[in-house]
């Protein structure tokens, strides 16, 4: 039993409970096969193996098929028509809590909060029974995400002292890179620790590519010299994953509440560094247009929320009214009040 060649491919083979287990690594390197056979085979001995074969192979329509005909509740069928028609075809395994977020997003845009939630509560469930109970799955993507209070416009962002405040607290390095990395793109947690160094950065042309979730269009930001220094040194460092930040969701969210505790900031989640990154660019002028599409909004209407940072942008408007007294000139005085006169003139007067 062990690692053994197939052509050029390695391959490896193990028992378990007197199950026989064989397998390809993928891989002609030696030394990433061994890597990759030491990962799984303490995956087996963990007993997590199968259900991350089980995760693979089954997609979130077979769940539901076998949900509903056990545990379906009076207003399920309603909801789980629009889970189907964006998770459906998805296996278990294929679902993140970044897809659930873009879901809430996209949904909090078409009907009331409480119908999003009675979906996202249906989905949570559905999930916690394939891992609880049919061992399916390991983590529950929609557990990782915290759905909106009943004020969807949050709007709490992080000012320059919170954040020098913030990074003194932290006490990790790999944190402090995932807080400056996020104020600087506005990526979600999800989009972050998912990043890949081969797929996503650019460091030659100074852009990091998010692909959307579900199919839609990539979104490209380019990267601030401030980030850029940052990227470098953190580049030096080499993972098996090849992913930029190879940490867990749990971790990181550990983590930053502790960050966020030992700095004394208050009423701040993690998602609120996507919001200060809007919000200095609305600030520093930015327009909307140009926000939305480093956001990955899918239309303006959601990143109007963040106009009302800028009211320098009205300005224009409000200094028509100057201009009517800025001439002393009759002409001048008429070109100001003609809509009222001309009103009088139709109307006769009062």
């Amino acid at each position: 039993m062990g690692l053994y060649r197939r052509g050029k491919i390695f391959w490896f083979t193990t028992t378990r409970n007197g199950r026989r287990i064989q397998k390809s690594t993928k891989t002609s390197n030696k030394r990433l096969a061994e890597e990759i056979f030491t990962r799984v085979r303490s995956d087996i001995i963990e007993g997590s193996f199968f259900e991350k074969q089980k995760a693979r192979s089954t997609t979130f329509r077979e769940l539901a098929a076998r949900y509903m005909e056990r545990y379906q509740k009076q207003r399920d069928p309603f909801s789980i028509k629009r889970l189907l028609a964006s998770f459906g075809d998805l296996t278990l395994a294929g679902i993140t809590s970044t897809e659930v977020e873009d879901y809430i997003e996209k949904r909090l845009h078409e009907v009331k909060l409480s119908t999003v939630y009675k979906e996202f509560a249906l989905g949570r469930r559905m999930l916690n029974v394939a891992r609880k109970k049919w061992k399916w799955i390991r983590d529950n993507p929609f557990s990782d995400v915290e759905f909106p209070s009943i004020n969807n416009e949050r709007d709490r962002w992080l000012t320059v002292q919170e954040e020098q405040n913030l990074l003194v607290s932290v006490k990790q390095e790999w944190l402090r890179d995932i807080i400056i990395f996020a104020i600087h793109t506005g990526c979600r947690m999800g989009e972050i620790l998912s990043l890949t160094w081969k797929d996503n950065v650019d460091m030659q042309r100074k852009v990091i590519t998010i692909q959307a979730s579900k199919g839609g269009i990539k979104k490209a930001i380019p990267i601030s010299n401030y980030l850029y220094e940052m990227l470098l040194n953190q580049s030096k460092i080499s993972h098996i994953s090849g992913k930029v930040f190879p940490f867990k969701r749990s971790t990181l969210k550990d983590a930053f509440q502790n960050a966020i505790e030992g700095s004394g900031i208050v009423n701040f989640h993690f998602h609120d560094l996507r919001h200060t990154f809007a919000t200095r660019l609305v600030q520093g002028g930015v327009d909307l247009y140009a926000i939305q599409k480093l956001l990955g909004h899918k239309t303006i209407r959601m990143t109007e929320r963040y106009a009302h940072h800028y009211p320098e942008s009205l300005r224009p408007s409000i200094n028509v009214l100057d201009d009517c007294y800025k001439s002393a000139t009759v002409e001048g005085a008429n070109t100001c009040h003609e809509p009222l006169e001309s009103s009088i003139i139709n109307h006769g007067s009062v």
